[in-house]
Parts: structure tokens; sequence; C-alpha cells
């Protein structure tokens, strides 16, 4: 399904969807990835939200959302992305295809994996980090891991398998769901990391150890921050950095809903995506004229 469309919004939430029915109703072909995995869809009831007067559950919002947007004429392709490319005419990455884009607007939510291993929160940024594409420079000809077991994972290990001396992938228990080709699998547990100044390896729970230079941490799928930061696009302490417009450090990229921070509810994110869908199309406009 791969190609180019005028906008691309990565996530099918409040935020993405406000924005998608602002730049589909403008006359802009407009494509919708996600991977349906969203919070608000486990939601029972939702009650504090205008124009629902019995409430609405989770599901049937998101349901409805993606259907108004459909009906509009958006293109919805339900996969993961595993990195955006800003300087390839914005080129947004899932498993198998690769789509491009004038306008991108990141609106996945605010949802990071981290696991609960002895020593990880100490040695983030000693070792640990949550980006190949940032800090894999910082290992290279050194023995590095991953540790995830899905396409995000396997995303990472491409990245950092022409620089580290090896890599191994850690999956903590899980069984892997990705091709990590040759590269070698670990699917015991992670029992605690060794290393007080610095990352110096893992010691697994059957006794066994590893020696590393740097653990990148991939579990699960990949957020909106996590594809941000390894795309040069500025974060900070709550989320993704935004101007007034919800665009990004990077002309043509926006992010809006709870992937940027402040208040995590759906009216604040369905406004977001209405600011962020309004300046997608001032700047397709402009980079037309």
């Amino acid at each position: 399904m791969s190609g180019s469309y005028d906008c691309i919004i990565v996530g099918s939430g409040p935020a993405g969807i406000s924005a998608s029915l602002y730049t589909l109703r403008a006359g802009f072909s407009t494509l919708l990835i996600s991977t349906q995995d969203s919070a608000l869809r486990r939601a029972e009831r939702i009650e504090n939200y205008y124009g629902f007067s019995k409430g609405i559950s989770g599901e049937e919002l998101l349901r409805e959302g993606e259907e108004q947007a459909r009906r509009l004429g958006a293109a919805l392709t339900f996969e993961e992305v595993v990195r955006v490319d800003p300087f390839d005419g914005i080129a947004v990455h899932t498993p198998n295809d690769v789509y491009r884009c004038g306008a991108l607007l990141l609106a996945t939510g605010a949802r990071r994996v981290r696991p609960e291993i002895e020593n990880l929160e100490a040695l983030e940024g000693r070792g640990v980090s949550a980006c190949a594409v940032c800090d894999g420079f910082f290992h290279r000809g050194k023995p590095v891991a991953v540790l995830g077991s899905g396409d995000f994972a396997a995303s990472e290990a491409r990245e950092l398998a022409p620089i580290a001396a090896s890599v191994t992938i850690l999956t903590n228990g899980q069984q892997p769901t990705a091709d990590f080709g040759s590269l070698p699998v670990v699917t015991t547990p992670v029992a605690r990391l060794v290393g007080q100044e610095l990352l110096q390896g893992v010691e697994l729970e059957d006794g066994t150890s590893l020696t590393l230079s740097g653990l990148f941490v991939a579990m699960g799928k990949a957020s909106a921050v996590d594809l941000a930061r390894a795309a040069g696009i500025l974060t900070g302490p709550h989320g993704i950095t935004v101007d007034a417009q919800m665009q990004t450090n990077i002309e043509g990229i926006f992010a809006a809903g709870d992937c940027v921070g402040g208040l995590l509810q759906i009216s604040k994110a369905v406004g977001e995506g209405a600011v962020a869908g309004m300046a997608m199309i001032a700047h397709l406009r402009k980079a037309s004229s």
C-alpha cells in the first residue's frame, strides 16, 4: 500500500481523527496509520466528553471517529510505524512499506513501555538508551543489546548492526514476534543491569550474564516520543515540543494529543488535533503557492 499523500497522520485516536476531518474537507489526501492499540479503546464508559448525555464506550467512540474519517475519504492502514525520516520528503516507515507526505502529524498518545528491571532507571543515559539513531554512535565497535521482541526492537537492531561489534536481542521472557535475521535472540528474563557509573552488562534470571556497552529499550511499539527523538524532533520532560500551531522544530511535522503532554483528556486531544489540522493545511498551501 506504499505511496504518497498530502498528509499522513500516525494515530487514529481523537487528535489524529480530529486533524483528518480538517485536512480531508480541505481537499488534501490523508492517510491514517494506526495499530489500534489504545488505552481509550479499553475504556468502558466515557461520561466527561461533550455531546454524549448517556456516555459512550472508548471502543465505540474510536470506531465512530474512524468511520467518519473514512466517509470523508481517508485511507486507513493498520500497521506499526517504526521510523520517521524527515529528510526524505518526510518518509514514514512501517515494517513492510514506506509512505511519503508533505505534512505529518504524530498523534499516537503517550504510551511508553518500561520494564521493571533492577538498575534500569538508574542507568538511563549511562548506557541505557531509548533511541538507536540518537545514541548508537557512542557504542561503535562495542557489544550492545536491544530489549524487546517485536518490530520496534527489530528496527532498532537494524540501526545498530552496522555500528556495534555485536547486537543481541533480549526479549525479557517474551516470544519474538519479529524477524531478527541472524542476530542472537535470548528469551530468558533479565534479572538486573550491572554497573554503577556506566552500564557494564546484564544478569539473566538463570544466572548467566552478558557484557554490554549499551542497552536499547524497545519494548512494545514505538511511541510518538520514540519516533520524534529518532527523527531529531525536540522533546521535553512531558512529551514532544510544539509551538502554538502544534508544529515541531521540523517544518511540516506536527504533534498533538497526549504525546505533547499537558491535560490527558479527549477534549484537549480533539482541540489540538483541530489546530494541527488547520496548520497542516496552511503549510501545504504555502508549499504549493
